[in-house]
């Protein structure tokens, strides 16, 4: 019982935040959407203009409009007030319904043996800007899920070899480009969705994608002994999936 008042708790938290955000950009500040795309914009241009004077000083901007932009929304202080609610509830709950662990105790013939782990330094790391790419020469596969900031993406599939079965790629960014280069006899299955972008897959190209998911799969995908699975998700930015 308690657990679903905490779910119904939580629901209502987003119903009422989601509520507070429409209003806020229909009634008492409709600019928010212009403040928010121009922040966006600021910082793609700085991506753009990478190396440069005036790519750090779009980027300083761009941030600067962002942080005033979110710190003025009503939204934004119903979420921190929502929070230290969720947290005093929570605290009073758990004084007046603390939490009894019960310990059963079974005899194994493998107790006291630990189990073996073992440890892959992961192809990508999550970053908050800057560029990545798989290696120019030979590299060891290692499937990849990772979250960026701003910046690109860039994986050639055709200096690995890839295990027979499913390959896994799961990115998502906030501004970028992701390209990914998959050789002719692989197949390939990409979810992608994206704000504000273009998306090119293989012989399929959509320019200027607004707000859209979709699901694409080469024909013979099902059957393939060797595929890969892309998932991508972009706020701004521009998704290449190409052959090699």
């Amino acid at each position: 019982m308690l657990k679903n008042a905490k779910n119904d708790y939580s629901g209502w938290l987003v119903v009422i935040g989601v509520v507070v955000l429409l209003l806020e950009i229909l009634f008492f500040n409709s600019g928010l959407i212009f403040s928010l795309l121009f922040s966006g914009g600021l910082i793609y241009l700085s991506r753009r203009k990478s190396g440069k004077k005036s790519g750090k000083v779009f980027f300083l901007a761009g941030i600067i409009f962002l942080l005033i932009s979110v710190f003025s929304m009503m939204t934004f202080k119903f979420l921190l007030l929502a929070i230290l609610l969720h947290f005093i509830i929570q605290y009073s709950n758990s004084k007046k319904n603390p939490n009894k662990i019960s310990l059963d105790i079974k005899e194994s013939e493998q107790a006291g043996q630990e189990e073996t782990l073992i440890k892959t330094k992961p192809l990508f790391e999550n970053i908050f800007f800057g560029q990545q790419k798989t290696p120019s020469g030979v590299y060891e596969w290692n499937d990849i899920n990772i979250q960026s900031g701003i910046g690109d993406t860039i994986i050639d599939l055709s200096y690995t070899v890839l295990p027979k079965g499913e390959t896994i790629i799961f990115i998502r960014n906030i501004i970028g480009n992701i390209q990914i280069q998959v050789p002719y006899e692989i197949e390939v299955s990409v979810h992608h969705s994206c704000v504000i972008g273009s998306t090119t897959v293989l012989d399929n190209h959509q320019s200027q994608v607004f707000n859209q998911a979709f699901h694409l799969k080469t024909a013979g995908y099902d059957q393939a002994e060797q595929k890969v699975k892309i998932f991508t998700s972009l706020l701004v930015g521009n998704l290449e999936v190409s052959r090699i």
